[in-house]
C-alpha cells in the first residue's frame, strides 16, 4: 500500500479524540489531589501513591488490548473503552475517602490502556511512509491530560467534585455513540492471532523500544500528573493557576509529538531519539539545581522544552514499533505501551519519597540525568546501525 485508502484522515482524527477522552478521563485525579491532600490530611508519599495508582492499572491492560485490537479491531475495543471510562470517571467523582480514592483510581486506569487500541488501528490506515506523522497526530491525544488539568479543579471549586465526574463522564458517553456510529476498522483489517511468545522473542529489538518509552512517556506522564504538585510545593500556586501551568506542559509534549513522527520518517527514529534524550538530561540537571531554590522563569524553561524533547521521543519511539513489528503492531505496543506506562508510575513515587526523605526534589531529577543519557546513547547506536545499512 502506497497510499492511505479513503476515510484515513477521518479515522485517525475520530481515534485521536477517542484517546483524548479516556486521557482526559485518566488524568482527572492528579489536578485535583494537592487540594485532597489538604482537605483529608496526605503525607507527600501517600500523595504520590494517590496519583500513581491508576498509572498501574493502564499499564498492564495495554499489552491484552494490544492484542484484543489486532483479533477483533480498534472499533469495537475503543467502544467499549470510552463506555468504561465514563464510568470510571462517575466513580471518581464520588470517592471522598483515601481508601475510595485509591480503589477509583485503580478502576479508573484502565482508560490510559487506550492507546495501545489506536496505535495499530491507525497504523493500517496509512502506509509506512506516513505512519510516523499518523501515529504522531493520534498520539496527540495526550491532550487529554491538559483537558482533565484546567476543567477538573475549575469545575470541582465551581459545583464540587461529583459535578466535575458527572460532567466529564457525560461528555465521553455521547462520544462513545458517535465514535461507534462513524468509525471504521481499515480495509486492510484481518484478524490477527499473533503467537505471544513470537513477540517476546524478539528480545532487545523489543526491549530497547520499551526502554525508550519508559523514559520518555514515562516522563511526559511523571511530569504531568506531580506538577501541580511540585508547582504548588515550590511557587505556593493555586491549584487552578498550578493546573493551568501543568496544562502548558502537556500542550507543548502534544504539538511535538507529531512532529517527532514527521522528523522520524525523514532523517529516521535514532537521530531524533538522541537529541530528544540529550536535551532530557540538559533539563534534568537544571531542574536539579533549581530544586533546592527554585525562580518561576528558569523552572518554565527547563519544564517546556524537556516537554518538546519528551513529545519528541514519543513520536520517535511509535515511528519505530510498526516498523519493526508490521504483522503484531498491537501486541508490539501494549509490551512497548505497558513500559512506558510503569515508567510513569515510579517516578511520582520516587519524587514522593526523596521529598519526604530530604525535604527537596534534588535527587529525583538526578536520577532522570542518568537514565536520559543512557538511553541517549543506545540511540545512538541506532544511528550507526543505519549507517551501516545504508550501503547495502
Amino acid at each position: 500500500m502506497s497510499e492511505a485508502p479513503p476515510g484515513a484522515g477521518r479515522n485517525l482524527g475520530l481515534a485521536t479524540v477517542a484517546f483524548a477522552l479516556c486521557f482526559s478521563a485518566w488524568g482527572m485525579l492528579a489536578p485535583i489531589a494537592p487540594d485532597i491532600q489538604d482537605e483529608i490530611g496526605l503525607s507527600d508519599t501517600e500523595l504520590s501513591i494517590m496519583v500513581s495508582v491508576p498509572v498501574v492499572l493502564g499499564s498492564l491492560l495495554r499489552i491484552p488490548l494490544g492484542i484484543l485490537t489486532d483479533r477483533i479491531g480498534a472499533r469495537l475495543v475503543f467502544t467499549a473503552m470510552l463506555a468504561y471510562s465514563a464510568g470510571a470517571a462517575v466513580l471518581v467523582g464520588f470517592a471522598s475517602s483515601y481508601a475510595a480514592l485509591l480503589g477509583a483510581g485503580f478502576l479508573l486506569g484502565a482508560a490510559g490502556a487506550s492507546f495501545a487500541v489506536g496505535v495499530p488501528y491507525v497504523a493500517e490506515w496509512f502506509p509506512p511512509k506516513r505512519q510516523g506523522f499518523a501515529i504522531g497526530v493520534y498520539g496527540m491525544g495526550n491532550i487529554g491530560t491538559a483537558i482533565a488539568a484546567f476543567s477538573v479543579p475549575a469545575i470541582r471549586d465551581a459545583a464540587g467534585q461529583e459535578v466535575a465526574g458527572l460532567v466529564l463522564a457525560a461528555v465521553i458517553g455521547v462520544y462513545a455513540l458517535i465514535w461507534s456510529s462513524l468509525a471504521r476498522n481499515a480495509p486492510a483489517h484481518e484478524p490477527k492471532r499473533t503467537p505471544y511468545r513470537e513477540v517476546l522473542g524478539a528480545g532487545w529489538r523489543l526491549w530497547r523500544l520499551a526502554l525508550f518509552y519508559f523514559v520518555t512517556f514515562g516522563g511526559f506522564v511523571a511530569m504531568a500528573i506531580f506538577l501541580p504538585k511540585l508547582l504548588t510545593d515550590w511557587f505556593d500556586l493555586s491549584l487552578t493557576d498550578a493546573g493551568l501551568r501543568a496544562a502548558g506542559f502537556t500542550l507543548v509534549a502534544t504539538a511535538a509529538r507529531p512532529i517527532g513522527g514527521l522528523l522520524s520518517d525523514r532523517v529516521g527514529a535514532g537521530v531524533v531519539l538522541t537529541v530528544a534524550f540529550a536535551g532530557v538530561g540538559i533539563d534534568a540537571i537544571g531542574l536539579s539545581w533549581q530544586a533546592s531554590d527554585p525562580s518561576m522563569a528558569p523552572v518554565t524553561v527547563f519544564c517546556l522544552t524537556m516537554a518538546a524533547f519528551l513529545g519528541l521521543g514519543n513520536g520517535a519511539v511509535f515511528k519505530l514499533v510498526p516498523h519493526y513489528f508490521p504483522d503484531s503492531t498491537g501486541a508490539a505496543t501494549g509490551i512497548v505501551g505497558a513500559a512506558g506506562g510503569l515508567g510513569g508510575f515510579f517516578p511520582p513515587l520516587v519524587l514522593g519519597f526523596v521529598n519526604d526523605a530530604t525535604g527537596e526534589f534534588t535527587l529525583g531529577f538526578v536520577f532522570l540525568v542518568a537514565f536520559a543519557w543512557m538511553c541517549a546513547g543506545l540511540a545512538l547506536a541506532l544511528v550507526v546501525d543505519r549507517a551501516r545499512e545504508a550501503p547495502a
